[in-house]
């Protein structure tokens, strides 16, 4: 344990406060996965932890903290009860560390961790970690019911991890997957991105087929090619009501726009940038180098890049100014890069002028 969380859990025992690592922090240590998130469960109120450490309150009556590279998140032992809209209308702060566990959502959360690192288990976490199982506290149809996003959560964990699912909480999913619908899109599209960021991406897409949560989301995929870049992820899904940025759905466009052409060249790398074509390039298993070397060997990376002005064409032709300019300058842009056309003054009037 490191210094810095150690000492955290010593300023709280020494104003006579339980307190214990509890959570993903804990869960990841134990399977060996290095993690900077730190959950610390308490018997100290919110105004105790505050005085303690002076930090910002977050919205559950906890408190939020960064030393060096962790971030702490501190909240009291509580009771949460009458559920509405994923939150407990009622809270009652307690000093009982197992019923503060049991209002969490899966088993393997739940194993906490004192200051001299021994590992306390109340509700046998550490065998379902050891049988790589995801099992939900409680009853599972409950506890989906209070917050529909667990669904979500438990294929997440599932897939990263690479565990899987209780059959009781399979059943569970299964019956109450429509309740997906009553939560907020921004919230099921972070929970899928964390699955399509993973490279067991394939395990959490079955999952969420099998159990019929992709229909209820409204997602479908054939073929999807693992790449380290989200748009590019996303722009082998099709999906309707998932939430995008502008910027974010033009990307994913221009990448599919890419993928479906079928290959990288000098005419899409003009028209959509080096980004986009990289990412394409990666889900047609292109050599990232190669269109960087493309890339650079383009004559034009901009109409504005071409060796004549608008006024000149004009003037060259003697035509009036209008959509027929914007249409030379589409026909110069593929000629020069096809390589027809060398992209200096005296060609392209040349050009111009045999194209009378």
């Amino acid at each position: 344990m490191h210094k810095i969380i150690k000492e955290v859990l010593e300023e709280l025992n020494k104003h006579g406060y339980q307190a214990y690592l509890v959570g993903g922090f804990v869960r990841d240590t134990l399977l060996g996965i290095k993690s900077y998130d730190v959950d610390i469960c308490t018997s100290a109120l919110p105004k105790e932890v505050h005085a303690i450490f002076n930090m910002h309150s977050n919205n559950y009556g906890g408190a939020n903290m960064t030393i060096g590279n962790y971030n702490f998140d501190i909240t009291t032992f509580r009771k949460e009860s009458n559920y509405k809209n994923r939150k407990p209308e009622k809270i009652e702060y307690i000093d009982d560390l197992k019923t503060d566990l049991l209002r969490r959502d899966f088993t393997i959360n739940t194993i906490v961790m004192d200051k001299y690192g021994k590992v306390i288990d109340l509700l046998n976490g550490i065998e379902d970690l050891n049988n790589r199982l995801i099992k939900m506290v409680g009853n599972p149809s409950k506890r989906i019911e209070e917050d529909p996003l667990r669904i979500l959560r438990a294929i997440r964990f599932a897939t990263i991890l690479d565990f899987q699912i209780d059959g009781k909480l399979v059943e569970a999913i299964k019956e109450k997957k429509t309740l997906i619908n009553n939560l907020s899109k921004t919230r099921v599209r972070e929970e899928l991105d964390k699955i399509l960021c993973n490279e067991n991406f394939k395990k959490g897409l079955n999952l969420l087929k099998d159990l019929g949560i992709a229909e209820v989301i409204g997602i479908s995929w054939d073929e999807i090619n693992y790449i380290d870049d989200l748009m590019g992820m996303w722009s082998q899904i099709k999906f309707t009501n998932i939430p995008f940025t502008n910027n974010e759905k033009s990307n994913i466009i221009k990448i599919t726009e890419v993928v479906n052409s079928g290959n990288v060249t000098s005419e899409t790398l003009f028209k959509y940038g080096l980004y986009i074509n990289t990412v394409a390039g990666m889900i047609l298993n292109i050599d990232a180098k190669k269109i960087n070397i493309l890339y650079k060997k383009i004559p034009i990376k901009d109409k504005s890049d071409i060796d004549i002005k608008g006024n000149e064409i004009i003037e060259l032709l003697n035509i009036l100014p209008g959509k027929i300019v914007s249409d030379i300058y589409d026909e110069l842009t593929t000629e020069i890069l096809k390589g027809n056309l060398k992209n200096k003054k005296k060609f392209i009037k040349k050009f111009l002028l045999a194209r009378k």
